[in-house]
C-alpha cells in the first residue's frame, strides 16, 4: 500500500510541474501550437530514461523500489502528458491544420526518443565515472 502511496503524491508533483511548464510555455510561445506539450514530454523523456538507467542494475545510485516507482511511475507519469498530445493533435487534425498535427507527431516522436537516448547515455556515462 506504500508504493501507491508514494505514486500517487508523485503523480500529484509531476501533474503541478507539467501544468507550471506547460502554461508558461504556452504563455510564452502562444496558443497555435501545443508547444509546453511537447516541451515536457522531451524534458520527460529525459528525465524517465536517466533516472531509470543511473538506478538500474548496472547504475552508480542503489535506489530503494519505491523511490523507483515514485520518481518513474509516480513524477514522471503524471509530468509527462501523452495522453494531452493526443488530443491537441487530433484538435489540430480535425481543424485542418494537418501540417502542425504532423509537425506534433514527428516532433513530439523525434524529439522524445532523442531524449531518451540522450538520458541514457548521460546516466550511463555517470555510471562509469570514477571517484564518486
Amino acid at each position: 500500500m506504500t508504493t501507491y502511496l508514494w505514486i500517487a503524491l508523485g503523480s500529484a508533483l509531476g501533474g503541478m510541474a507539467r501544468y507550471a511548464c506547460s502554461s508558461a510555455i504556452a504563455n510564452w510561445f502562444g496558443q497555435g501550437f501545443p508547444w509546453g506539450t511537447l516541451a515536457v514530454n522531451v524534458v520527460g523523456s529525459f528525465i524517465i530514461a536517466f533516472f531509470a538507467t543511473v538506478t538500474g542494475p548496472d547504475g552508480r545510485i542503489l535506489a530503494p523500489s519505491d523511490v523507483r516507482q515514485f520518481v518513474l511511475v509516480g513524477v514522471c507519469g503524471g509530468f509527462t502528458t501523452f495522453s494531452s498530445f493526443s488530443l491537441q493533435t487530433l484538435s489540430l487534425a480535425q481543424d485542418g491544420e494537418m501540417m502542425g498535427a504532423s509537425l506534433n507527431i514527428v516532433g513530439s516522436v523525434v524529439l522524445c526518443l532523442f531524449a531518451a537516448w540522450l538520458g541514457y547515455v548521460a546516466a550511463a556515462a555517470f555510471n562509469t565515472v570514477k571517484g564518486s
